[in-house]
């Protein structure tokens, strides 16, 4: 799925972030408002990764969604 639909949609896709991420708060879901960006940040805060591994996972997620 490509982040143009994502963010569209966030309302629907924030419950399924946080399913697969749930150290991630719902301010920090509220805060991403669907950017990749924004999302790959905090997932790299709360669980301590590179942010290139934030971004992998990221980018997984996005495609297994779909």
């Amino acid at each position: 799925m490509n982040w143009d639909q994502i963010k569209g949609q966030w309302t629907q896709y924030k419950g399924k972030a946080k399913q697969q991420w749930g150290n991630l708060t719902d301010d920090d879901l509220d805060r991403a408002e669907g950017s990749r960006d924004q999302l790959a940040g905090r997932i790299q805060e709360r669980y301590g990764v590179a942010k290139e591994e934030a971004e992998r996972q990221v980018d997984e997620w996005s495609r297994n969604i779909g």
